[in-house]
């Protein structure tokens, strides 16, 4: 195993993240408070603080792992293994799954560890949705990439950042160009639930392939991050328990704390869900109205799900300069382009992340504003 890249975008955000006046580019929805979420879910706080501080079981405390298992048509809780966060599920796939023979084709641009974790086992190729045509993915591309020894298909949608969602059609020839050849596909749907069109919602990957993973957490559609929950959802349960000794080395196991937490929001999931898109809906008609006031400044694709959104700016000095600038003068938190660029791929994007999910978004863009209109942009 090869030594892992820095981790730019986490190093980017270890620097800015809490000192930013205001954080316009965050992956995350509003959250809420532990004393909100027990109420609202019908859950005795009292439990929570009768609840012994013990280990737990790596796989999940079965009564969660039951519960997230019926966010899905297919398994139970034997199809469901839990992990602090989606990164540990990320780094547990990964190595469970692959060999330094073996080949993976990644979607970019994207999350970083979807690309470096792998690319630090074996060779990784990328194929770009296409920036010129409302991020589309071009399945000739996909299928142009895949070797005999391609073992893995790495994907996201909704995607971060650019919040495109491929048609269902493109999913399922996916699954079938896989199907052929025996490939695992590693789908990230951490932003499922937040579509801006239910139309657009896909059927999640565990659920429509044999040789599917669908990953998912609680700390985007749920607003739920700091309780560090996620899962992978899998019909192999071989795989599921190569992957379950890989997080022997890491976590071991999740906090208790966290895990009935974790029911409690499951349990609630959908007040908890339907807030957020209200938010979100309301967020992205502030952000159209924006960028359509800046039209000339700015490229501008609406997303189809989940609450971020890849821009691109369009001024002589550049992305990178005018988000540096912008938090130099505003304090306002862009994430550029630098933090985007992708090794498999061979670039970067001109693209800058936007985040509209938290409460707080309007007031940071307003600042945004007048700061173009102040230095006549």
């Amino acid at each position: 195993m090869e030594k892992l890249d820095n981790f730019k975008l986490e190093t980017f955000f270890s620097k800015w993240e809490f000192k930013a006046r205001y954080h316009l580019c965050a992956s995350d929805a509003e959250s809420m408070s532990i004393r909100e979420l027990l109420q609202n879910s019908g859950t005795d706080p009292e439990a929570l603080l009768d609840l012994k501080l013990g280990y737990t079981e790596t796989f999940g405390n079965p009564e969660l792992r039951t519960e997230i298992s019926k966010l899905y048509d297919k398994g139970t809780a034997d199809n469901i293994l839990c992990f602090c966060g989606a990164e540990e599920g990320i780094f547990c796939a990964m190595n469970a799954l692959l060999e330094p023979d073996d080949h993976v084709v990644v979607i970019t641009p994207n999350y970083q560890s979807l690309e470096t974790i792998p690319g630090s086992i074996c060779s990784v190729s990328a194929v770009s949705l296409d920036p010129h045509d409302n991020w589309n993915l071009d399945l000739e591309k996909v299928e142009a990439a895949i070797r005999d020894n391609t073992k893995l298909l790495v994907i996201n949608f909704p995607h971060n950042p650019t919040g495109k969602i491929i048609p269902q059609s493109t999913q399922k020839k996916l699954v079938e160009m896989a199907r052929k050849k025996g490939i695992y596909i590693f789908s990230d749907e951490v932003y499922r639930l937040l579509e801006h069109s239910q139309e657009k919602r896909l059927p999640q990957m565990a659920d429509i392939y044999e040789k599917g993973l669908s990953l998912n957490v609680l700390s985007k559609a749920y607003g739920l991050p700091g309780l560090r929950m996620g899962w992978i959802a899998c019909q192999d349960t071989t795989l599921l328990q190569k992957m379950e000794r890989v997080k022997h080395f890491l976590s071991i196991c999740n906090s208790a704390p966290s895990e009935f937490i974790a029911m409690a929001a499951l349990k609630s999931r959908n007040a908890i869900t339907e807030r957020l898109r209200t938010l979100l809906d309301k967020n992205l008609s502030v952000l159209n109205s924006f960028f359509k006031k800046h039209s000339t400044l700015f490229n501008w694709q609406q997303p189809d799900g989940g609450c971020t959104a890849f821009p691109c700016y369009l001024g002589p000095e550049g992305t990178e300069t005018f988000t540096a600038e912008l938090l130099k003068k505003t304090g306002v938190l862009l994430l550029p382009p630098s933090v985007y660029y992708s090794n498999a791929a061979g670039r970067g994007y001109e693209g800058f992340r936007i985040g509209f999910g938290r409460a707080d978004m309007s007031e940071a863009l307003s600042i945004v504003d007048s700061y173009l209109d102040t230095n006549k942009y």
